[in-house]
Parts: structure tokens; C-alpha cells; sequence
């Protein structure tokens, strides 16, 4: 159960196995690349949000990445179905897909993960895929008419303060946009990253602000 991941509503998360990028300072890199086993917890998902309707009012779809899902569209019917408000996380390679459950009225609230800035994006994920990709989910959300949020990870190696006046430029005039500093665990693959201070973090949102007056740190 979570009261931070879904703005406004009392909700628990669902986490999808398997990604297509491989960001070095992964949270969830165990899940993206050892996506659980052959066991299908479909059945048990449902039951466990059965039991919980009229106490719960969402749920948080997260991954991995959970476009990659042959079958998330029906997953996502089956929760409105129970009457369920849906939260997706999103990477954004896949626009088509998020353009599709857009359109279908199967998600009432998206947040996107800037990774970096476009020429910073190779380097944030680990993949070679074509940039063109995220900017069009960043234009099919910004068009789209659902409540949605744009997000990066700072991190200390990874990412510059030109980063940031990139990704300004690219979200120029977002309602949305968070800066959420890096905190390292166990499990992040990569042990070479660090946290911004909370004074560079400050000149990152600064440097954002001149694009995104209303962008903010969150975590600090």
C-alpha cells in the first residue's frame, strides 16, 4: 500500500517484471533482469485487490518497464472493471502502446521518466534507442488530456547541470516535472553514483526553473 505514488489517493503497487533500458542506477534491477519466475501471480493480484475495494482507491502499475506486457492492456480493463483509478509509470520507449491505453480511457494518471538530457540519454540508460522514441510519449502525454508527471533521478555521475537545462528546453512549459535526488542500496548494479548535495541540488532546480517555473525536488 502506498499514500505517496498516486497523487491524492490511497493506492498499492504493482510491479511488472522486464525492462528494455538498463540504467545503471536501477533500483529495481534485480526485477528487470531476472523478472520473477514462471509463476503467473495474475490470479492472486486480483484476489488481493478484490478484497481490498472501497479501501484501496488505486493502483500504481510500475515495473520494470509495464508497457512491455503483451497483455497489460486487458490487465489494466480488469482493474477498471473493479472500479479501480490506474496509475502507470512509464519509461516512455513505447509510445504506441501508451498512446493505446490513452485512447482506450485505461489510465487516469501517467508519470514518465525523463532519464536524462537527448544527448545524455545513451550514456542514462544503457541503450542506443532512438531518442525519438521518449519525445513522442513526451508530446502524446502533454496532448493527451491525462493528469501525468515528468520525473528524473539526479544522479552524480551520471547527469550535468547541462543535463538539466536540456531537459528543461525539452519539457518547456510542463505542469509537472520533479527532481528526485539519488539514494544509493544494495541494489542499484552500478556502485560508482552519488547523490547531488542538497545545494547542487538546488542549482539543478534553479536551472530548470527558467523552462519549468513550477518544477520542485522531491525527496529532499
Amino acid at each position: 500500500m502506498t499514500l505517496l505514488d498516486f497523487p491524492g489517493r490511497v493506492a498499492c503497487t504493482v510491479f511488472t517484471g522486464g525492462c528494455n533500458l538498463r540504467c545503471p542506477f536501477c533500483h529495481n534491477y534485480e526485477l528487470v533482469t531476472s523478472p520473477c519466475s514462471n509463476h503467473n501471480m495474475y490470479d492472486e493480484v486480483m484476489e488481493y485487490l478484490s478484497k481490498r475495494k472501497g479501501i484501496l482507491d488505486g493502483v500504481c502499475v510500475t515495473g520494470g518497464e509495464p508497457l512491455l506486457q503483451p497483455d497489460i492492456e486487458e490487465f489494466l480493463k480488469d482493474l477498471k472493471k473493479m472500479g479501480y483509478l490506474i496509475k502507470l509509470d512509464t519509461n516512455g520507449s513505447l509510445p504506441k502502446k501508451l498512446r493505446r491505453v490513452i485512447e482506450e480511457s485505461l489510465v487516469d494518471y501517467v508519470a514518465m521518466d525523463i532519464k536524462s538530457s537527448p544527448s545524455g540519454y545513451e550514456k542514462a540508460t544503457a541503450s542506443s534507442m532512438d531518442f525519438g522514441f521518449f519525445k513522442e510519449s513526451v508530446e502524446i502525454l502533454e496532448n493527451s488530456g491525462v493528469p501525468h508527471e515528468f520525473r528524473t533521478t539526479a544522479v552524480k555521475g551520471i547527469h550535468t547541470a547541462e543535463d538539466f537545462e536540456q531537459i528543461g528546453k525539452l519539457l518547456e512549459g510542463t505542469e509537472k516535472y520533479f527532481i528526485q535526488n539519488f539514494k544509493d542500496s544494495q541494489f542499484v548494479p552500478c556502485k560508482s553514483f552519488f547523490p547531488f548535495s542538497e545545494e547542487e541540488s538546488e542549482e539543478l532546480l534553479n536551472t530548470v526553473k527558467k523552462f519549468i517555473p513550477t518544477a520542485q525536488l522531491r525527496g529532499q
